[in-house]
């Protein structure tokens, strides 16, 4: 061996070690980065010239901020680190030593895997005949044939999903959760088989999805950790299976939970950065989606110029957007799209803006009420109804807002969102000029009785 290769060479005992050992197989290559550097002397200038990365991707690997997902890149790295490619679930690389030539502690046993030249014929023989070669041939086209899902699995579970994201709007969560879990559970167990790269990469979106709709669970019930860690498992499944709509929805998702986070401008920014991955053909409406999600962000900012300008903008994709890939709580319809309107209005505010609210909230529930009943989300209704409250409260009738309000408070319990409403509406109606008045004090009262329950008993919605 070369002194240039044997330079390239992790030190046995680094390879040996079950901590590299259990980094290279979860593919958490910040750890695996950090130990080359500690036990190799390799330092993150050395790896990324090795690797063909740039030094600026490797810091923000090791500091926890990035992934590694493409096979391409985890390729280079076992090439360029010299890591075997069993360690991290490639083929034996090119550079390495041939298990019949040699016994390395980095071999994987042989009661592991039957390696494909198994059983032909050895050094003392011809084994570049002709019929060793065809032998190694049928035994290659047998091995890339194995795979443990099939067409109909595929589409069994594309179905699932498509069931699920249509009757988490009507549906009660309660009932769900456990079908949703289970689906996950089925999905990630076929993962760790072997598939045809096609099939994949359909199973990597099939889990995203699903992930997506844990998220939404996560967020109505007011977790947002949760619901956060859920979306991250969606922006990986979107960047394996390299699914465009996918990864636009999951941006469309943090920005929704930024802001019922409070983390106006991110929601923004989020929403924004979203819109380059909804375009194309598939897209649907994710694009006015987005949009209307910016808008509302950007007016509770206090950005009221932009958020008119982009308002403007997703009525326009509305007008150029084709069918949704996946219905219900994955679509955006009509009746949603005029619900945020009413809603970034309010928030610009002024007597024009108001009443153009008062127009696009009525219009978000006359689509509402109008629609299939399976196709009708309660808590976007609901939404609707309180941005209707507080635009009748913006023109000082507190008898409408409190009309508006008993479609509301008939619920037996509430998204994390419909709840962060209600209480805004009772802080508003602690504030001059309703302070005095007895109707609001009783709306008020109303209102701290109802958000105190349990939030979401059976409430069958997502946030928004």
């Amino acid at each position: 061996m070369s002194e240039l290769s044997r330079s390239k060479e992790l030190p046995v005992c680094l390879l040996a070690d079950p901590v590299m050992i259990e980094a290279c197989q979860v593919r958490d290559f910040g750890r695996v980065f950090r130990l080359v550097k500690a036990r190799a002397g390799i330092y993150p200038s050395m790896i990324a010239r090795r690797c063909d990365l740039t030094p600026s991707r490797v810091g923000e690997v090791i500091a926890g901020r990035r992934q590694l997902l493409h096979m391409d890149v985890i390729e280079r790295i076992s090439d360029g680190l010299r890591i075997p490619g069993h360690m991290l679930g490639l083929a034996r690389r090119t550079w390495e030593t041939p298990p019949s030539l040699a016994g390395t502690p980095r071999e994987v046993p042989a009661s592991a895997v039957e390696p494909l030249d198994a059983g032909l014929p050895g050094a003392d023989e011809d084994a570049r005949s002709p019929a060793a070669d065809t032998e190694l041939s049928a035994r290659l086209a047998r091995h890339a044939a194995e795979t443990n899902v099939n067409t109909l699995v595929l589409e069994q579970f594309d179905a699932d999903v498509d069931r699920l994201a249509r009757d988490f709007v009507s549906r009660p969560l309660p009932l769900l959760i456990p079908e949703i879990r289970a689906a996950q559970g089925g999905v990630f167990q076929l993962l760790g088989g072997r598939q045809h790269p096609s099939q994949t990469r359909h199973l990597y979106v099939v889990a995203g999805w699903l992930s997506g709709l844990a998220a939404h669970v996560s967020l109505d019930l007011g977790d947002r950790s949760a619901a956060a860690t859920h979306v991250r498992t969606v922006v990986q499944c979107a960047e394996i299976s390299e699914h465009s709509p996918l990864r636009a929805w999951a941006r469309s998702f943090q920005s929704l939970a930024a802001y019922w986070a409070g983390d106006y401008r991110r929601a923004g920014d989020l929403a924004q950065a979203g819109q380059s991955e909804g375009r194309g053909p598939g897209a649907g409406t994710i694009k006015a989606r987005l949009l209307s999600l910016e808008a509302r962000a950007r007016a509770a900012e206090g950005d009221n110029r932009s958020a008119l300008r982009i308002l403007a903008l997703a009525h326009e994709a509305r007008g150029a957007a084709g069918p949704d890939e996946l219905p219900g709580v994955f679509s955006f319809p009509e009746a949603k799209q005029w619900a945020y309107a009413g809603t970034t209005l309010l928030a610009v505010g002024g007597d024009e803006q108001i009443r153009h609210a008062l127009s696009a909230s009525n219009r978000a529930v006359e689509l509402y009420q109008a629609g299939p009943e399976g196709d009708r989300s309660s808590g976007d209704l609901q939404a609707a109804h309180l941005d209707l409250a507080t635009a009748y409260l913006a023109g000082g009738d507190v008898e409408g807002a409190g009309a508006k309000l008993s479609e509301v408070f008939g619920t037996e319990g509430y998204t994390a969102s419909i709840t962060i409403r209600l209480r805004n509406l009772a802080a508003l109606l602690g504030s001059e000029p309703y302070r005095g008045a007895q109707s609001a004090v009783d709306l008020r009262a109303h209102i701290h009785e109802v958000t105190v329950r349990p939030a979401l008993a059976s409430n069958p919605t997502e946030p928004r």
